[in-house]
C-alpha cells in the first residue's frame, strides 16, 4: 500500500514537471525566454527514462504512465518541429505566420499623432506649420533627425499636386508613430 501511494505521488510530481515544462516552452517561442528550457527539459526526460524502466504494478498506474510519456513525446516533436522551424527563418507550428504577427503588431503600436487636410499649401501656411512642428516633435522624440521646413513644405507641395493631378480633392495628411519611427501618408478625398 505505501508503495502504491509513492507511485502515486511521484505521478503527480511527473505530471506538474510536464506542465512546467510546457509552460516554459510557451513562454520561449512567446519571446519571454531567452532561451529554451534545455534543464527542465533533460530533467523530464530523465523521469520518464527511469519511471519507463521500472516495474509499474498496477493498471491504473500504468496506463497513467503512458498516457504522460505519450504526451510528453507528442510535445517533444511539436518543440522540436517548432526550434527547427525557427532556427530556419520559418513559420512553424507555435509561432504566429508572419501576415498574421505583423497584422497583429500594426494595430497595437501604431499611434495617430496629427491629421490635417489641404487644398493648397502655399496658400495654408499655418496648417503646413503646424504639420511641421507636429512631424518635428515626433521625429525629435524618436531619435530621428529634423528636416528643414523648405524640404518638408517642398514635400508637401509635391504631394498635394501628385494626387490633384490624379484628380484627388482635398489632400488628408496623417501623421503616425510605430515602434519610435515617424511616418506621414497622404491621401486624396474626391471631388
Amino acid at each position: 500500500m505505501a508503495d502504491e501511494v509513492n507511485i502515486l505521488r511521484d505521478l503527480q510530481a511527473l505530471e506538474a514537471d510536464l506542465k512546467r515544462l510546457e509552460a516554459e516552452y510557451n513562454m520561449f517561442f512567446a519571446g519571454r525566454l531567452p532561451r529554451p528550457p534545455w534543464e527542465t527539459r533533460g530533467r523530464v526526460e530523465a523521469l520518464v527514462k527511469r519511471w519507463d524502466r521500472r516495474h509499474i504494478p498496477g493498471s491504473a498506474e500504468r496506463f497513467r504512465f503512458s498516457t504522460i510519456q505519450s504526451r510528453f513525446q507528442t510535445f517533444l516533436d511539436l518543440w522540436d518541429r517548432a526550434l527547427r522551424a525557427r532556427e530556419e527563418g520559418r513559420p512553424g507550428p507555435l509561432m504566429p505566420r508572419r501576415g498574421q504577427a505583423a497584422a497583429a503588431a500594426k494595430g497595437r503600436d501604431k499611434r495617430v499623432l496629427h491629421v490635417t487636410s489641404f487644398t493648397d499649401p502655399m496658400r495654408e501656411m499655418d496648417k503646413l506649420h503646424g504639420l511641421y512642428e507636429k512631424v518635428m516633435d515626433a521625429r525629435r522624440s524618436g531619435g530621428q533627425d529634423v528636416v528643414p521646413f523648405h524640404k518638408f513644405a517642398a514635400l508637401v507641395r509635391d504631394q498635394v499636386k501628385k494626387i490633384h493631378d490624379a484628380g484627388g480633392g482635398e489632400v488628408s495628411f496623417k501623421v503616425t508613430q510605430k515602434d519610435g519611427k515617424v511616418a506621414m501618408s497622404a491621401k486624396g478625398s474626391k471631388k
